[in-house]
C-alpha cells in the first residue's frame, strides 16, 4: 500500500472517530426522544393542527430541491404538516414523480423526517397487484393482488405483508395505504372488483386475510390501514371520478370484518370512502358524514384510533365542496387526518393551504378547538407505536 493510500485511509478513520466523538458529545436525538419533547408541554393550537394534515407533492430528494419539496420541507420544519403521502408516476404529467430507487427513497424519506419535529406518517398506496407505486424495479417485493392473496392460506398472507413491511420499513416509509377491506361482491365494480383489490366476496376470509396482512406490516413497525369504510365493493362507481352510490348495493355484512378486525391492541388507521349510503346519511358521502364517522364507526363498532379521509381532491367531493367545506365537514364528522393527495391536482403549497383552511376554521369558530385536541391526541398515541 502507498504512501497516499496510507494517509487516505488514515484521514478516512480520523474522520469517523471525529464524528463519533462529536455524536457521543453532542447526540442527536432519537424520533422517540423527539416525541417525548413535543409532547412534555401542552401544544398550541398551531402544533395540533399541523399533524392533521397529509399531503403529496412532486420531488425527489435530487438536486436542486423542487419546488413542492423547498416549501413541504420548510412546512415539515414548522410543524404544519403532519404526513406525507408518496406516488409514482405524476397523475397529471405520466412523468416521475417521488420515486426513482431504493436509495433515492431513503435518501428522501430520511430528508423529510430529519426535519420534522414530531415524526412523520410516510404514506404509500402499495395493496399490491394493479395498486402499487413501488415496483420491483425500485428494489419492492412483487406483491399480488389481494384476490390472488385470498386465494392462498393467511399465513402466506402474512409472509406477504412481513416481506413487503419489511421492505418499506427500510426505505423509510412507515404506513401503508393497505388492506383493503372490501367485500368483492360486485365483480364488475370498477374500482374494486375489476381490479382484483378485494380478498373475497365473504366477510369471514376477508378478515382473516386483511388482519394476517396488517399483521405482517405491523411485524415492521409499518402502519396498516383497513379501507375503505363503510365498504366499496359493491359500488358501481370509482369515486375518483364520481359519487360512488351504495344506497341499494350495500349490505350489512361488509361492516363484519371491521367487527372482526378493529382491535386496540394493533395500531393502525381507518380510510372512510367517498361513498354514497343514503340510508347512513341522505346528503353526505361516508367521508363527510358525522352519522357515518362517529356515529356508525366509532360509537356503534368501538373503533377510538386515527381515522383519515379518502383524497378529498378526488372528483366525487371536489366537484361538490370547495376544499374548505370539505374540510370543515370531514372534521365534523370525526376525522384527523385530512389528506389531499395533491396527485390528482396540483398546488405547491397545497399542504399549507390545507393547514391555514384548518386553524382559520378554529379560530373563526366554525370548528371547536376541543375537536383538534381529540384527533391530535389519536394521532400522537398511534406514532408512537413507530418510534
Amino acid at each position: 500500500m502507498g504512501d497516499a493510500t496510507l494517509k487516505s485511509s488514515y484521514a478516512r478513520a480520523g474522520r469517523v472517530l471525529f464524528l463519533a466523538l462529536l455524536s457521543a458529545l453532542f447526540p442527536i436525538p432519537t424520533f422517540s426522544a423527539r416525541m417525548a419533547q413535543a409532547l412534555e408541554n401542552p401544544p398550541p393550537l398551531e402544533a395540533m393542527v399541523g399533524q392533521m394534515v397529509m399531503t403529496g407533492f412532486r420531488g425527489t430528494g435530487g438536486h436542486p430541491l423542487s419546488e413542492d419539496l423547498r416549501f413541504l420541507l420548510e412546512d415539515i420544519a414548522k410543524g404544519k404538516v403532519g404526513g406525507v403521502i408518496l406516488f409514482e408516476p405524476d397523475y397529471i404529467t405520466k412523468s416521475g414523480r417521488n420515486i426513482q430507487s431504493r436509495r433515492q427513497l431513503r435518501n428522501l424519506t430520511a430528508m423529510m423526517q430529519k426535519k420534522a419535529p414530531i415524526p412523520l406518517f410516510i404514506a404509500v398506496d402499495q395493496e399490491g397487484g394493479r395498486v402499487r407505486r413501488l415496483l420491483p424495479a425500485h428494489g419492492a417485493p412483487a406483491t399480488p393482488a389481494a384476490r390472488e392473496m385470498g386465494r392462498a392460506t393467511p399465513a402466506e398472507t402474512y409472509l406477504r405483508g412481513k416481506e413487503l413491511g419489511d421492505f418499506l420499513a427500510r426505505v423509510g416509509i412507515n404506513t401503508n395505504f393497505a388492506p383493503v377491506v372490501d367485500l368483492d361482491v360486485n365483480p364488475d365494480s370498477p374500482a374494486i372488483g375489476r381490479m382484483g383489490r378485494a380478498f373475497s366476496a365473504e366477510a369471514g376470509p376477508v378478515a382473516r386475510h386483511a388482519g394476517a396482512f396488517a399483521e405482517g406490516l405491523a411485524s415492521a413497525k409499518v402502519l396498516y390501514c383497513y379501507k375503505h369504510f363503510p365498504g366499496h365493493g359493491s359500488a358501481a362507481e370509482d369515486s375518483h371520478a364520481e359519487y360512488a352510490d351504495i344506497t341499494r348495493t350495500w349490505k350489512k355484512e361488509e361492516l363484519d370484518p371491521y367487527r372482526r378486525l378493529l382491535r386496540k391492541d394493533m395500531p393502525g388507521m381507518v380510510m372512510v370512502g367517498h361513498l354514497l349510503h343514503m340510508g347512513l346519511d341522505p346528503s353526505r358521502p361516508s367521508s363527510l358524514s358525522s352519522s357515518t364517522v362517529n356515529g356508525l364507526l366509532r360509537a356503534e363498532l368501538g373503533w377510538e384510533g386515527v381515522v383519515i379521509t379518502d383524497d378529498l381532491q378526488m372528483d366525487a367531493v371536489s366537484g361538490a365542496y370547495s376544499l374548505k367545506e370539505a374540510i370543515r365537514l370531514a372534521l365534523e364528522a370525526g376525522a384527523d387526518v385530512i389528506l389531499t393527495g395533491n396527485n390528482l391536482r396540483h398546488d405547491p403549497r397545497q399542504g399549507r393551504r390545507t393547514y391555514d383552511i384548518i386553524l382559520e376554521l378554529v379560530r373563526s369558530g366554525k370548528i371547536e378547538r376541543r375537536r383538534i385536541e381529540e384527533s391530535y391526541g389519536r394521532i400522537t398515541a398511534l406514532k408512537k407505536n413507530l418510534f
